[in-house]
């Protein structure tokens, strides 16, 4: 059973569940967009503050990306089927070497058991509340890249057992059908697309500089955050309204740690397929039925890091 339908009628879901083609082109271009035009700034204007500010805003975008992945899991991007699943896979998910299918039955399995040990997720979650030391070393980690590339080589090995099982040193035979397989052969041909998009704005060191840069830095370290915010230092029970967390963003939070509502998690978890975009809608109508009381809400991403470090060192 849905969690919300103990407390939103059905005719108030079914206003809510309304999904739109025209809404899912709208967030895949605005998100390409700010990519797209994050590059074109320092194309336009090279210096050091406008190749910082591309790095930021399109590793926050790549997270956008995997956010509306995200929707396409839950078929709620697009009203046509085929359209939320031909962007969710290749629009969304292989540019940033995400596959689709894998991440919807994953993501589907942590709906089913959120904050219990049968969650795939609460490996993310479990170790919240930390030391701040503890977070800092992470966050550390996650903008030198070393989480980023710690990441991509575990997906190329995973693509290694794809093909076949791998003992010792891979053989030219190996690498050939792992990077031509489903898992990394999709991911090259979008990531070619980009390189020469990249190129054709500037030059063929773009995609070095603000695709894979951002990926292996800036994308890991908001890509934490925003775990953390959804189901770090919360209650471990099935409570919906105490497992997970909704935070309430401002603009800049929402433009570096939380792209397309993905903050109101809470609602997105008491009713699954309804679309980001109608969540602040949903969140609205919680609280004039007066459960504001029960959910786990917090003001900023601020305070949900000093939650995420109340354990003492």
């Amino acid at each position: 059973m849905t969690p919300g339908k103990a407390y939103l009628t059905s005719d108030e879901i079914r206003s809510l569940s309304a999904r739109s083609d025209l809404w899912g082109t709208w967030l895949i271009l605005h998100c390409w967009g700010l990519i797209l035009g994050a590059v074109a700034l320092f194309a336009l204007w090279p210096n050091p503050l406008t190749f910082l500010l591309a790095v930021i805003v399109i590793g926050s975008r790549q997270l956008g990306l995997a956010i509306l992945m995200h929707e396409a899991a839950h078929n709620a991007m697009f009203r046509t089927p085929w359209l939320n699943n031909w962007v969710g896979e290749w629009l969304c998910g292989r540019p940033i070497l995400a596959d689709l299918a894998e991440y919807r039955h994953y993501h589907l399995t942590h709906h089913r058991h959120t904050q219990t040990e049968k969650d795939p997720d609460l490996r993310l979650s479990k170790p919240f509340p930390t030391t701040r030391a503890s977070l800092r070393r992470k966050l550390i980690r996650d903008l030198t890249g070393q989480t980023g590339i710690k990441q991509r080589a575990q997906q190329i090995m995973f693509a290694f057992k794809m093909a076949g099982e791998v003992e010792g040193q891979p053989t030219a035979q190996d690498l050939a059908q792992a990077f031509s397989g489903p898992v990394l052969g999709r991911a090259l041909i979008a990531n070619a697309v980009i390189f020469a998009v990249f190129w054709a704005l500037g030059a063929w060191w773009y995609w070095l500089a603000f695709w894979l840069l951002p990926m292996l830095t800036w994308f890991q370290l908001a890509l934490r955050v925003r775990s953390i915010a959804e189901h770090g230092a919360v209650e471990f029970s099935d409570d919906p309204f105490r497992n997970t967390r909704t935070t309430l963003a401002n603009p800049l939070e929402r433009l570096l740690f939380a792209p397309y509502w993905v903050n109101y998690h809470l609602e997105h978890h008491l009713i699954m397929h309804i679309p980001a975009h109608n969540l602040p809608r949903l969140h609205a109508m919680l609280l004039g039925k007066g459960l504001g009381p029960k959910m786990t809400t917090a003001p900023g991403y601020l305070d949900v890091l000093r939650q995420a470090t109340s354990r003492p060192a």
